[in-house]
């Protein structure tokens, strides 16, 4: 997108790299939302973190007086009256998980549509440029290659609760580019992000794999093992949001955001077993046994990263073996307490 056909945005985007005062993030005690709060508070800026602790940790928020922790979702923040305007926002606040998507894809639903409308609604009021978190799993069923973010979107039946994830995000995609005359906004989709805080209570495969290797379990692999998969670790990750925020060539866009080398499941667990050195087994359990009947997955899910590497570029990743260790001391650190 060339810079002069943003001429009302792309002042709104570097007046806020220039002027940023308060930043506000939804979502910021989860597993992403801590890490990026520590990435902006390392810049000197003043961050309001707005988390439900639903699935977030309030011992992850930075104790710090730059740091503000309101206990609440966004629609009881909303309601509560505030006025507050911010130099720039970041919506992560979402129902996370297959486990949780499948047992309630209801709420899933309602928390992430209803809540984003509401605060897009109020941040449009104020023009300040947000970045919205998306995920891959707005792709849908897939098409066997690297997914573009000019793609179409095909997703399995309404009566698999599994898509409803998949849907309520692309209907929140939808609500931040219908607002791109008043919300400079940058939608970012994000592709397996593992690392440290990352927990496997919702069915995370990574946290999940690490957490049965260093209790010598057997390590359940789901489906048949050969989906591939592309882990991107989350430190990685957090250090490219704000330049995308900041980038006015990034308003009004999707943006992958990931690893795009891959490994198939079987060989992830092989991997963390191997170094951690456990004693475990790997079981490769069929879908219909863990999920029930009618579960759908995808073979392959692989992002297609020139955009973010063209507007932004992208540091070095780190290798999966050191945030599989990374993540082992952090879960042993988190046991011990």
């Amino acid at each position: 997108m060339l810079q002069e056909e943003l001429p009302h945005h792309a002042g709104l985007f570097r007046g806020c790299l220039n002027n940023v005062s308060r930043v506000l993030v939804t979502g910021g005690a989860g597993f992403i939302g801590s890490h990026l709060v520590e990435r902006l508070l390392d810049q000197g800026l003043s961050i309001l973190v707005v988390d439900d602790l639903s699935t977030g940790r309030k011992e992850q928020v930075p104790v710090h007086p730059k740091v503000e922790l309101v206990c609440s979702t966004v629609e009881q923040w909303l309601s509560s009256g505030t006025n507050e305007e911010f130099g720039e926002a970041y919506h992560l606040a979402a129902a996370v998980g297959v486990r949780k998507v499948v047992e309630d894809p209801f709420g899933t639903i309602i928390n992430n549509v209803m809540e984003t409308a509401g605060l897009l609604r109020y941040l449009a009021k104020s023009s300040t440029p947000t970045l919205l978190a998306s995920t891959s799993e707005v792709y849908g069923v897939g098409h066997g290659r690297p997914f573009q973010e000019t793609d179409d979107s095909v997703y399995g039946p309404t009566t698999v609760a599994r898509w409803s994830y998949a849907h309520s995000k692309a209907v929140d995609e939808h609500l931040a580019f219908a607002l791109e005359q008043e919300l400079p906004s940058v939608v970012v989709r994000f592709f397996n992000t593992v690392g440290p805080r990352q927990r496997g209570d919702w069915g995370m495969v990574l946290p999940r794999f690490v957490q049965a290797a260093l209790a010598n379990a057997p390590i359940e692999v789901h489906g048949d093992g050969n989906q591939k998969r592309c882990f991107a670790d989350v430190r990685d990750i957090v250090d490219s949001l704000p330049r995308l925020l900041r980038s006015p060539d990034a308003r009004g866009l999707p943006v992958n955001l990931g690893h795009d080398e891959s490994i198939t499941i079987l060989q992830l667990a092989e991997l963390v077993r191997d170094v951690l050195n456990s004693e475990s087994s790997i079981q490769v359990l069929p879908y219909t046994e863990v999920w029930g009947r009618g579960f759908q997955d995808l073979q392959e899910r692989i992002p297609d990263l020139n955009r973010a590497r063209n507007l932004v570029g992208l540091p070095p990743s780190r290798p999966l073996t050191e945030t599989i260790q990374d993540l082992a001391d952090c879960i042993r650190t988190e046991d011990s307490k």
